[in-house]
């Protein structure tokens, strides 16, 4: 993330002297614009004059805005709310993002513009929240609404990793007992054969795979590192990445509960957005990036698209088919009924409790699969290493 200095002019023709982060000349520039100002200088900040990038996580943002709503429904005044929210971080690099925030704010500029200079720290979600809220005058409400959707990811989040400990617990357990087998276990009977051409083919085949294991170990590893860093250079590409985030939506087994976790997410989302008084378009851009898939940000193209020429949000979302019949039917009853804002909010807390269910099913099908993995292989050693084990016993008889 590059930091770029600019003097430039606002559609009311005020002349606005500020940074902005971005990841290169051109993203900086299609952000201005966005913004609605027009770029007279700017120039790109030498490293050591550059802001530090530090990037609040789920639980610092919760945390942020609930200390903000509260001071807020309060009656103290934002710059006031802002400069003790500032000397409440702990950390260093956020405190001094916020004693920025602080500054500018104290000068005059709006909240959302501020945040917006420092949006590699910030969630775009959430500087359009606050910009919303500004425009409204409900910051407070969106304060507390945007401490509870962080809360939300927060708990998902920590779902997930709780979940993951076994079988992450479990693979390390498979990965050390299939090298311990091939480098301890196979070479001690392998030796027990005098003639190598009297080995059953398993056994070879065993003995093939430990020897390997023994001297060029050091070539599984560079395979190993080679995919990794294939797999995430491939996933810069935009083919490639479609055809994952795809797979991930659509494969077997895990698809459907893949897709109940992120209906959950879109829903709460824009319901976020709508109710507060966004529109449905800008809207829908934003909900769909927060789930941050490529396959799904494609067909919402569309979705956007047919929305502008007047079709309805349930129709548009239907023929995407990422989302369950239900989802699209509640969105019609919303539409319908002219509440589409109350039941976006009912139906986001029913595909909470969904996901975090769909999170337990999907790490569940993990641990059976990584059971059956180790047995096999203990399996295929102990056939492997059975007919020496005969032999020996046979030799001890008959001496």
């Amino acid at each position: 993330m590059k930091s770029y200095s600019y003097v430039g002019q606002d559609a009311k023709g005020n002349t606005v002297r500020s940074k902005a982060n971005a990841e290169n000349e051109q993203e900086f520039l299609q952000k201005m614009k966005e913004r609605g100002v027009f770029i007279k200088d700017y120039q790109e900040d030498d490293s050591s004059n550059s802001r530090s990038i530090y990037k609040f996580d789920t639980k610092e943002l919760s945390f942020c805005c609930r200390q903000l709503s509260a001071m807020l429904t309060s009656g103290l005044t934002l710059v006031k709310a802002i400069d003790i929210l500032t000397k409440e971080q702990e950390n260093e690099k956020a405190r001094a993002i916020w004693q920025d925030i602080y500054e500018n704010v104290q000068k005059g500029e709006s909240f959302s513009s501020t945040l917006e200079m420092h949006a590699g720290s910030f969630p775009d979600f959430l500087i359009s929240m606050v910009g919303a809220g500004e425009s409204s005058g409900s910051l407070d409400v969106i304060m507390t609404r945007m401490s509870d959707h962080y809360a939300k990811e927060n708990k998902l989040k920590n779902t997930v990793k709780g979940a993951m400990t076994y079988p992450i617990i479990l693979a390390i357990l498979c990965v050390v007992i299939v090298i311990f087998l091939f480098t301890f276990i196979m070479p001690t009977f392998i030796d027990m054969y005098e003639d190598p051409s009297t080995m059953p083919a398993l056994t070879k085949i065993m003995a093939a795979i430990s020897d390997f294991l023994k001297t060029k170990w050091y070539i599984l590893i560079a395979v190993i590192v080679g995919l990794v860093f294939g797999f995430n250079y491939g996933m810069k590409m935009p083919d490639f990445r479609l055809k994952v985030h795809r797979m991930i939506l659509k494969g077997p087994g895990f698809g459907p509960l893949v897709t109940k976790i992120y209906t959950g997410r879109f829903s709460r989302t824009l319901s976020s957005l709508y109710s507060s008084g966004i529109p449905m378009v800008e809207c829908l851009q934003r909900a769909s990036a927060v789930l941050g898939n490529a396959y799904v940000d494609e067909k919402f193209v569309d979705v956007i698209d047919e929305v502008k020429q007047g079709e309805t949000l349930s129709a548009a979302i239907t023929r995407t088919e990422i989302f369950e019949p239900m989802f699209c039917s509640v969105i019609y009853v919303g539409e319908e009924s002219g509440a589409l804002d109350s039941i976006l909010e009912k139906t986001s807390d029913y595909y909470e409790e969904e996901s975090d269910a769909a999170v337990q099913r999907l790490v569940g099908m993990v641990e059976p699969i990584l059971l059956i993995f180790m047995g096999v292989i203990i399996g295929l050693v102990v056939c492997g290493i059975y007919p020496a084990l005969y032999g020996s016993f046979e030799s001890i008889e008959n001496e």
